[in-house]
């Protein structure tokens, strides 16, 4: 067997680099959910399980093939993990726009005011058609005509646009009047960054990774 080439003392860097992003995002987003339950206390108010549901569902960046914490587990496991993860992210959407919308019922207020409430809506509606159409990567004789190659490169794609469009909500949601409230200028500057990091390192690590493999196979 012919020895594996190694790397060159720059691309090492660069991968570890790339690596210890990824898992800091993994560690900032958990953070940020912790600081989400505090902050909104689920339970002590109706609207207090809207921001802690639409965190859980967009808060948690996607499995990446750099800083995962099952990136090594076997590809099976690891589609498993992601499905269980996509079936919480859409349970959790749900419930937050229906817990919001009683919500603005019961206090008489009107809906779709605010852009975070039409991105919102737009997130929401995007997820569920995104769950929809991976199923065909379950259930293969459902693309007929389609290979798997081909369907993975739509899928990972389509999930690049909505989790971009679950942060560019979240973010606007920090502007509201209710988040601006509770917390300094600071902590709005560091939970800003959870979003904003997680956005830049998904689309490296996307793009990258099926650019890299369209060459492989061109």
């Amino acid at each position: 067997m012919l020895k594996e080439e190694k790397l060159p003392a720059e691309a090492r860097f660069y991968r570890c680099t790339r690596t210890a992003v990824a898992a800091f995002t993994h560690v900032l987003c958990i953070a940020f959910t912790v600081f989400l339950v505090f902050l909104s206390r689920p339970g002590s108010s109706l609207f207090s399980w809207h921001p802690f549901l639409m965190t859980l569902a967009v808060s948690h960046p996607p499995i990446l093939p750099h800083g995962s914490p099952v990136r090594k587990f076997a590809h099976k496991t690891k589609g498993r993990i992601h499905w269980v993860l996509q079936c919480m992210c859409v349970t959790c959407a749900i419930a937050g726009l229906v817990v919001i919308v009683h919500n603005k019922n019961v206090n008489d207020k009107p809906h779709l005011t605010s852009w975070h409430g039409l991105l919102g809506l737009i997130t929401v509606c995007v997820i569920g058609l995104q769950s929809v159409a991976a199923l065909p990567l379950i259930y293969h004789p459902l693309a007929k005509g389609w290979s798997l190659a081909k369907l993975k490169r739509y899928h990972a794609a389509s999930g690049l646009v909505t989790y971009l469009l679950g942060c560019a909500t979240l973010l606007l949601g920090l502007c509201s009047a209710w988040f601006t409230a509770a917390v300094s200028d600071y902590t709005w500057y560091l939970s800003a960054l959870c979003p904003a990091l997680s956005a830049l390192v998904i689309m490296d690590q996307v793009s990258r990774t099926y650019t890299a493999k369209k060459r492989l196979q061109s």
